[in-house]
């Protein structure tokens, strides 16, 4: 599949008025994982080509972190540096907020994504640390809240 030529992109923070395109990419980002049945919001809008969900955390060592949840980009517009640019300007973020750290996690088959995020300077905490991610939800959760 060729990729879409573009003259320009511009990286920004999203508006409430971009909640269409974001559900449209999350959708494909689900289905690009597998994922679709998970996907549980609604609401339509095609333009916006790609987009990074972050928030907030804090390390016991490190304080102040940025967690980028998800960062992706259409299947036409890869290969742009658009990904590469959404990172950054995650970065900017993140030190503008007084964080230490920016941290992601990727699935083990996405190469590519390893690929980048290893070329734009990023640790494989897996390979140097060995660290591994868990996460409890559902019915598990309410056992342990005792609810």
């Amino acid at each position: 599949m060729a990729g879409v030529q573009m003259a320009s992109v511009r990286i920004r923070e999203a508006k409430e008025g971009d909640c269409g395109h974001i559900l449209r990419l999350i959708r494909e980002l689900a289905e690009y994982e597998k994922l679709s049945d998970q996907v549980k919001i609604s609401e339509e809008g095609p333009c916006v080509v790609g987009y990074g969900l972050y928030y907030f955390i804090y390390s016991t060592w490190k304080g102040r972190n940025v967690y980028l949840e998800d960062i992706y980009v259409m299947p036409e517009y890869r290969g742009q540096g658009i990904g590469s640019q959404i990172i950054k300007k995650v970065a900017q973020v993140a030190l503008n907020k007084g964080c230490s750290q920016f941290r992601l996690a990727v699935l083990d088959w996405n190469k590519s994504a390893m690929d980048l995020y290893k070329a734009l300077g990023a640790q494989d905490l897996t390979e140097t640390e060995g660290w591994h991610s868990f996460r409890f939800e559902g019915e598990v959760m309410r056992e342990l809240a005792g609810k």
